[in-house]
């Protein structure tokens, strides 16, 4: 089922998260188990699996990543995991930082630690600011094809850095 029209909501990057919540409550009220327990083992299970079918619908809508993922699998934009290209410049910036990560692991510097942390910062501000006007074009419906290519590539290129950012956190914890 389309999570979307599960909650009677626009399929959009940019959703009113109010409303999204008040509709998750208002279904947790309409197909909560306790409703139906005095009916048949159907209709309990059937009000069990529209409640985590509502409590999923959720979870993926209110998080922007996995909202995301789900829009671009939705619209079948995501493609085979593994497939996507990076493009050459993004490649760089990262194998950059990756380059300062096996500095760190081999002499760890607090202040290399610092300028690592800040050139993954200053990156994803960019990838956000560049994806902003991609996700307001695909929400009011103009050139849709255009942004969804370039609303994958940023979920890509931010998943890769969310890699980075996991293997920068194993410093800061030591």
């Amino acid at each position: 089922m389309d999570y979307f029209a599960f909650y009677d909501l626009p399929v959009a990057f940019r959703i009113d998260e109010k409303l999204l919540r008040a509709r998750f409550l208002e279904k947790s009220k309409q197909l909560h188990p306790d409703l139906v327990s005095q009916t048949d083992d159907a209709a309990r299970e059937e009000a069990e699996a529209m409640t985590a079918l509502n409590n999923q619908a959720y979870q993926t809508l209110s998080n922007t990543d996995a909202r995301i993922h789900y829009i671009l699998e939705l619209t079948g934009a995501l493609g085979e995991e593994g497939t996507h290209k990076m493009s050459s410049d993004f490649l760089v910036e990262v194998m950059d930082i990756n380059e300062a990560l096996m500095e760190l692991e081999f002499d760890f510097n607090p202040g290399r630690f610092e300028a690592t942390q800040s050139s993954i910062q200053q990156l994803e501000r960019e990838l956000n600011d560049a994806v902003r006007p991609e996700l307001m074009a695909y929400d009011t419906g103009q050139d849709t094809e255009r942004a969804l290519v370039r609303i994958r590539d940023y979920y890509f290129k931010k998943k890769y850095l969310l890699r980075i950012k996991e293997n920068l956190s194993k410093f800061a914890a030591a």
